[in-house]
Formats: structure tokens, C-alpha cells, sequence
């Protein structure tokens, strides 16, 4: 009598990227359709906030942590509010006919509305606003059951902002995760106000800007001993580009993937060293976790994709980014089912030799 293999238990690391963030929907989405994969941490910046907070409100709905369909349910309703619309399937029948995504970017970023607001967001600051100031998320991020998403059961879920003045990374975890908590994940400077939120440690109130400066998304949360060593990167920030950008927004473009890769490749390139000290016996065995690293990402379509598209949710570019993402996630278990729990996927040594 054949038994069932047992469950590959995984990290998810999620990464910030605006509304290229609906690559990871992607990829969660496929993810939970695999009953051999379990999630047991959940890592998130920004959009990874956002993804990671809709996949545990939806798996903890069942009470026991397990809610698959639900947890797709709170993803595709997620997005569909990003985007504005009802039912983003309804974009599917003519993605297919839509204008490469390349073109769209670049239709987005020469429309005089972009090009006035992207110029405004150099000159005037988002506290000139006023009394009229208003956080677009914040409807968005209000619609998550609270209750679900910092729930015992299920993933261990974490967040991470920025504090503005320190400058160093806070994590929220469990209880400490709300509407404001995601907020300022979320919170991109020179377009939203700073979120404050009460610190309980010191009394005092603290302000807050994206976490994608400090941590994109933190993989040091996970390495709890009783967390699974495996954590799966979904990358959505192109970690190489072939071609030196020449025009002002392309320059701009790098240089904030650049900015926001940087923690990312700051922790692996630490995860590679301690690896190397285990390799070679100047560690005892247990005094630092030996961390799995996988990676999920699609390099060549965000290429052809920009800040544009990552501020602006064009309901074609989400659908067809979802469905990236999907795929992305069906060529990693094809090539590295057997990695999981075994060894780790990404060459770090060849990424920083």
C-alpha cells in the first residue's frame, strides 16, 4: 500500500514592487493548488505585505490553517480592488490582442497624467496636501479580517517598515500587525505620508516609510529553528538588467530596483557566508541556521516592465502578470520539487563570486 509523501514545508519571502506585486498573486496562486507544498512563514514588504496578509486571512478561515480556496479567494479579491475592477478574468479574452507589455509601460509612462504626477512627486511633498490628503490603500488594507491575518494558526506572519528616523527595519509579527502596520510597508516617501504608529517599547511614536529600504522582503525573521530551513524568494525587482539605462526615466527606474534589491542581496550574500563557515567546519552544528535559499522570478518580463506599470494597475497587466507568475511557480516545481527540504536552489556562491 503506497503512502502519501509527506509535505514540503516552506518559507515565502515576498517581495515589494507596487503592482507588479500581482506576479507573486501568481505564483501564491499556483502554489496553493499543490497540496505537497505547506507554508509555515510568511516574509512581506509593501506588496508582499499586502499578498502575505491575503494568503493568511484565507488559509486561517477554515480555522486550522489550511484553507486553500479561501486563501485564492483572498488574493483574487485583493487584486481586483487594486485594480478597480469586479472580476479581472473579464481582461483575459483580450490580453491576448493587447499591446506588448513593453508598449503599455511606455504608452503609461508618456500619458501627460503619469508624466504630471511622477513630476509632481519630485517637487511637491505629499504633506502639502492637507486636510485633503488621503491614503489610496487605505480602503484596500481595511478589508482584511484582522483577526485571520495576526491568528496563532496557521504561518507565522511577519511585515516590515522602515523606521524614518533611525533608519533601521521594524517587523511587525503577530498582534502587532493592522491596517497601519501594512500601511507603512506600503509607504513609498515621496508619495504617501509617513505612517505613525505607537511603539510600545519606548512610548514613543514612531513614523514610517516602505520596508523595502531595510529589509526586501527580511529573511532573518525566518530563521527560527522552528520554522523549515527552505525560504522561497519571489522576486518581482529585476536582479540584472543587460543594458545601461540612458534616459531619465529608465536611469530613475534602475536606480530604484537597485535601492530595492539592495537589503535582499545584503542578507544572501550573509546567508553565503555563514554557509561557507558550516561548509568548512568553523561552525558546530546548530550554532547558525544553515538557511535553504530558492528563488521564484520572471527577470525577462519585468524588463519590459517600469515604474509606470508598478504605480499604475493596468487591469491587462495584472492579469497577464498573474499569469506569470503562475507559470513561474510551475517551472520551479517542475525543476526543484526535490531541492525542497534537500538542498537550496540558488547558487549563491556563483551570485557573488
Amino acid at each position: 500500500m503506497s503512502t502519501r509523501p509527506k509535505p514540503k514545508r516552506i518559507n515565502l519571502a515576498l517581495q515589494g514592487g507596487g503592482a507588479h506585486g500581482a506576479f507573486t498573486w501568481g505564483v501564491l496562486d499556483r502554489l496553493l493548488e499543490d497540496e505537497q507544498i505547506e507554508i509555515a512563514g510568511i516574509s512581506g514588504t509593501s506588496a508582499g505585505a499586502l499578498n502575505g496578509a491575503a494568503l493568511k486571512a484565507g488559509l486561517v478561515a477554515d480555522g486550522k490553517g489550511q484553507d486553500r480556496d479561501a486563501a485564492r479567494a483572498q488574493l483574487d479579491g485583493l487584486w481586483h480592488s487594486v485594480a478597480g475592477v469586479h472580476d479581472l478574468r473579464l481582461t483575459t479574452w483580450f490580453a491576448q490582442f493587447a499591446p506588448h507589455n513593453e508598449f503599455i509601460s511606455q504608452a503609461i509612462a508618456a500619458s501627460p497624467a503619469f508624466a504630471w504626477a511622477d513630476m509632481a512627486s519630485r517637487v511637491i511633498s505629499p504633506y502639502s496636501y492637507g486636510p485633503f490628503y488621503a491614503n489610496p490603500l487605505k480602503s484596500v488594507v481595511e478589508k482584511f479580517d484582522f483577526d485571520r491575518v495576526c491568528a496563532d494558526i496557521g504561518p507565522r506572519f511577519c511585515v516590515s517598515a522602515t523606521n524614518v528616523r533611525t533608519g533601521k527595519i521594524r517587523v511587525f509579527d503577530g498582534h502587532e500587525i493592522s491596517t497601519d502596520a501594512i500601511l507603512a510597508s506600503a509607504c513609498l516617501p515621496t508619495v504617501f505620508q509617513a505612517v505613525e504608529i505607537d511603539d510600545p517599547s519606548t512610548g514613543n511614536r514612531e513614523a514610517f516609510w516602505d520596508g523595502g529600504y531595510t529589509g526586501n522582503p527580511a529573511l532573518f525573521p525566518l530563521f527560527d529553528p522552528a520554522l523549515p530551513a527552505d525560504i522561497v524568494v519571489v522576486n518581482i525587482n529585476p536582479l540584472f538588467r543587460p543594458d545601461v539605462p540612458t534616459s531619465g526615466a529608465d536611469i530613475q527606474n534602475r536606480i530604484n530596483e537597485i535601492s530595492f534589491n539592495s537589503s535582499l542581496l545584503r542578507e544572501l550574500r550573509a546567508i553565503n557566508f555563514v554557509k561557507r563557515l558550516i561548509s568548512a567546519g568553523q561552525l558546530a552544528p546548530g550554532q547558525m541556521r544553515d538557511v535553504l535559499v530558492h528563488m521564484i522570478s520572471d527577470d525577462v518580463l519585468m524588463r519590459d516592465l517600469s515604474t509606470a506599470t508598478k504605480l499604475v494597475p493596468s487591469a491587462v497587466t495584472l492579469q497577464r502578470l498573474k499569469s506569470a507568475g503562475r507559470d513561474a511557480a510551475s517551472q520551479f516545481l517542475d525543476q526543484h520539487r526535490d531541492d525542497l527540504n534537500t538542498r537550496g536552489s540558488v547558487d549563491l556562491e556563483e551570485m557573488f563570486g
